[in-house]
């Protein structure tokens, strides 16, 4: 009897601890570098074993962010919960987590405060930001934007600077600020309903004047009070609700 190919092997344990409980919806797997260390195989081989169960429907995978267990089925309204700690883009581990694939597209630039952003920041207007603009996905359709500053007198000289490039590209902020020894713990957050802009509109694709969710987020260093990040979120409001607060656990 031939034994079976080392990426069935792998793909075959993955799914009894899936299927077993010890991954849960948006848990994030191990990546393929890991898998070949613990099975004694090349990082191609672990990339085949994901395959099989991308393809089984067990698995997404985001390119760069890695491979996580799909929910149940791809929801048609996105819940909004917040991740202080998580390690991961809280955007594609809470999408993971409902059964969408999570992914984005950015654009990062040097930029000056201008009056509002200075005074969301507690800096002097004119002075240096890192600005990233992005577009989010979840099935591949545009579900989220978001415009993002932090100053370069905190992020300038180290390796988080740029937040989609480096080793610490596509982390969430309080996964990133933890590697400068910032602990921002949740995020201060600002919501209300209003109408999208034509240029909102165009980038969500909905109708000039559709409802969305626009939120003003702040993370601070919980050691002296200093806002690290401020950003402007705009959320299509057919595709999304927000949830705070966390239910205890049932005894």
């Amino acid at each position: 009897m031939v034994d079976p190919a080392p990426y069935l092997v792998i793909a075959e344990e993955l799914r009894g601890r899936i299927v077993g409980g010890e991954f849960t919806p948006g848990d994030r797997l191990p990546s393929v570098a890991e898998l070949g260390r613990a099975h004694g195989v090349s990082p191609s081989v672990g990339a085949r074993a994901y395959a099989v169960l991308v393809e089984d429907g067990l698995v997404i995978s985001r390119h760069g962010a890695g491979h996580y267990v799909r929910g149940p089925e791809s929801p048609d309204v996105l819940v909004r919960r917040s991740r202080p700690r998580a390690e991961d883009s809280p955007f594609a581990q809470g999408a993971a987590e409902q059964g969408a694939v999570g992914s984005w597209r950015h654009e990062t630039t040097t930029a000056v405060a201008d009056a509002a952003v200075a005074a969301r920041l507690e800096i002097r207007e004119g002075d240096p930001v890192m600005r990233t603009d992005y577009v989010y996905l979840a099935d591949g359709a545009p579900v989220q934007l978001a415009t993002s500053w932090e100053p370069t007198a905190i992020t300038g000289s180290s390796l988080i600077v740029l937040p989609e490039a480096g080793p610490y590209a596509g982390v969430g902020v309080a996964a990133r600020m933890r590697v400068i020894g910032i602990d921002v713990g949740e995020a201060v957050e600002r919501v209300r309903a209003r109408s999208a802009t034509r240029a909102e509109a165009s980038a969500l694709g909905v109708n000039h004047g559709a409802p969305v969710l626009f939120v003003e987020r702040t993370y601070y260093d919980q050691s002296n009070g200093r806002p690290v990040e401020t950003a402007d979120v705009t959320m299509r409001g057919d595709r999304w609700v927000a949830e705070y607060g966390r239910r205890p656990a049932r005894s």
